[in-house]
């Protein structure tokens, strides 16, 4: 990929302001699934108990619902998209504003575009052409990215990272020290699993707070590292514990 200034901040500007550009009709629920329907703009989407779908094209407001998923469709455009006990998919080239789940996962297809990704109990994947304007959060949950750019951070407390072939983070990677306040903490906790695939950049710091086995491609390049050694590797898979 990429990564000229020019071009990044293009997509960040694109990200942060085209949910706001659509109007249309605010839908409202407590019981059942809504749907906005192919190539039309609505206002905001909410529901109490049932998933939202976005179908390829349509233009929505923010999305919100407790007991569901959402799935946003090739092409999709929305403002936020935030659920509780659901998983978030958006297939290729959908844009939107933060995703936010508690117990879910969240995985974006190819050239898609959001302003932030936010989980507790999930894990996060992002496809080839990604592009996250802000941070990468988990708690509870594995992170992967294939040539995708994150502008801001990456940080989780208890998940695997893979930054992927060709990605780009512009901030640093954190791993937060297990408390009892995310889950009982033990005195034989596993180690985490942090890979720099090839040709990937970290440019900010990386910060280890509990033990992790980090793995770099020779082809990478990262920042300072505390709290972990550095394992170089060239091939196509990092080696195993």
């Amino acid at each position: 990929m990429r990564h000229s200034p020019l071009l990044l901040a293009s997509a960040i500007a694109l990200v942060l302001v085209a949910p706001s550009a659509f109007a249309g009709k605010n839908i409202e629920k407590v019981m059942g699934s809504i749907t906005a329907q192919a190539g039309e703009s609505y206002g905001s989407l909410e529901t109490v108990n049932g998933s939202i779908r976005v179908e390829a094209g349509a233009n929505t407001g923010d999305i919100e619902t407790v007991n569901g998923s959402v799935h946003l469709e090739t092409g999709a455009n929305v403002g936020d998209a935030e659920t509780v006990n659901g998983s978030i998919k958006a297939d290729d080239k959908a844009k939107a504003g933060a995703l936010e789940t508690v117990n879910g996962s969240i995985r974006l297809g190819e050239q898609s575009r959001v302003a932030k990704i936010e989980t507790v109990n999930g894990s996060v994947f992002v496809d080839r052409g990604g592009d996250v304007a802000r941070d990468v959060e988990t708690v509870n949950g594995a992170i992967g990215l294939v040539d995708t750019d994150v502008h801001g951070s990456i940080s989780t407390v208890n998940g695997d990272i893979t930054v992927g072939a060709g990605s780009f983070v512009h901030g640093g990677i954190t791993v937060e020290k297990p408390t009892s306040n995310w889950m009982p903490v033990s005195s034989k906790q596993r180690k985490l699993r942090i890979i720099i695939g090839p040709n990937a950049v970290v440019e900010g710091p990386m910060v280890f707070k509990r033990e992790v086995n980090l793995y770099v491609h020779k082809t990478a390049r990262i920042g300072q590292v505390t709290g972990a050694t550095a394992v170089s590797y060239d091939g196509a898979t990092a080696p195993k514990e």
